[in-house]
């Protein structure tokens, strides 16, 4: 004879029970009384507003972190594998089929890219075959006045980054329980997914971990939080002074 459960085992006994007819009734899965968040980091249960903040301050704090994925700006799309840090980055841009590698340290930007680069590049689209040789697979430093020091250091400005890419449009609201690199996260949805959306971390510090932007502008993962990498200046045999502005590309 079967004993008849009491308390919180007849209750879970009478869920399972509920669950099993759904199942058997609609063919549908997933029914279960387990909270979703219980062993996390309980941000899932905040507002969204407070889930944005505390995402914002862990990102924030984080000593390092590695960004990977693609970014749409100006109908242009650049595929992006940089790490970055506070007093520096390196990494790897690719635009319009040419990839060119960028190294920061502390204000000193380094450029390195491919004679196909260089070939491209100038007001007139083209760079003298001369420079070009001196210029392929070698540092070039980049001009703290020259137009392009700007331009290209945001990809490598942790803060920068983060101010432009992390920000959700419209209404933001939570958009249930997810998974990101064997991770559960919650996600925010900004105006109903059109403002873009982003996983946040679920165990540990509740950082970012994937962002879909909005008006399909590119899609980004975030990994490697709070891990060091080392930077190290150039040899001056892989160094060319350009000696002057840099072309523009």
């Amino acid at each position: 004879m079967t004993a008849i459960p009491h308390g919180r085992s007849r209750k879970a006994a009478l869920v399972s029970a509920m669950c099993a007819l759904l199942v058997s009734a609609t063919g549908l899965t997933g029914c279960s009384s387990e909270d979703p968040d219980a062993g996390t980091n309980g941000v899932g249960k905040l507002p969204p507003a407070e889930i944005q903040r505390k995402t914002r301050a862990a990102a924030d704090s984080a000593q390092a972190v590695h960004l990977s994925g693609n970014v749409v700006t100006s109908g242009r799309t650049y595929k992006l594998d940089m790490r970055l840090k506070a007093d520096g980055a390196t990494g790897s841009v690719t635009a319009q089929g040419s990839t060119f590698h960028l190294l920061r340290l502390g204000e000193q930007l380094f450029l390195k890219a491919d004679a196909g680069f260089w070939s491209d590049a100038g007001t007139d689209g083209r760079t003298d075959a001369a420079a070009v040789d001196k210029l392929d697979g070698k540092y070039v430093k980049v001009p703290q006045g020259d137009p392009a020091y700007k331009k290209f250091s945001g990809f490598t400005e942790k803060d920068v980054l983060f101010d432009g890419l992390l920000a959700l449009h419209g209404e933001v609201t939570t958009d249930g329980h997810h998974e990101q690199a064997g991770l559960k996260t919650i996600r925010l949805s900004g105006d109903g997914g059109d403002g873009g959306t982003l996983d946040v971390s679920l165990e540990g510090k509740p950082y970012p971990l994937l962002l879909t932007r909005a008006g399909g502008a590119g899609t980004l993962t975030f990994s490697a939080w709070g891990k060091d990498f080392p930077l190290q200046k150039p040899n001056k045999d892989d160094t060319v002074d350009y000696g002057k502005q840099l072309p523009s590309s």
